[in-house]
């Protein structure tokens, strides 16, 4: 998957806006919409969605107008990506007395997803093919 990635990275790009965006529509779709059955309150919520809105137009600025060097702005878009995991985990612990359980699936699976495609990211922006 890493070699994929290293001759077309324009395709991580894509693959990171499309969920930044999909992580701002669960957000603001069904997350803000249940506040109760989530138990993360609206203001925060607010706050990772317009974040994760903004990874999203940043990767996909990368998508459409890069073609060379584009090795530090994947692992720009990398360590951004990890910032947004730690400040879900920190506002989970903040917030953890009036998260539910399904609250709680929703983070762990979202960290999950992020941190997987953080290490993507990472093995790409450093691998290094016969023709780079």
């Amino acid at each position: 998957m890493i070699k994929i990635f290293a001759t077309k990275p324009k395709k991580l790009f894509l693959v990171d806006s499309l969920g930044a965006f999909l992580t701002a529509f669960l957000i603001v779709a069904m997350l803000m919409k249940y506040t109760d059955v989530f138990g993360m309150p609206k203001k925060p919520l607010f706050f990772l969605s317009i974040i994760a809105v903004i990874y999203a137009t940043y990767s996909l600025c990368c998508y459409f107008f890069l073609d060379q060097n584009w090795r530090p702005y994947l692992k720009f878009i990398a360590f951004a990506n990890l910032i947004y995991c730690c400040l879900t985990i920190t506002l989970v612990i903040c917030f953890y007395a009036s998260i539910t359980t399904l609250g709680l699936i929703y983070f762990s699976a979202e960290l999950l997803v992020i941190v997987g495609l953080v290490t993507i990211e990472f093995m790409t922006a450093s691998h290094r093919s016969a023709n780079q």
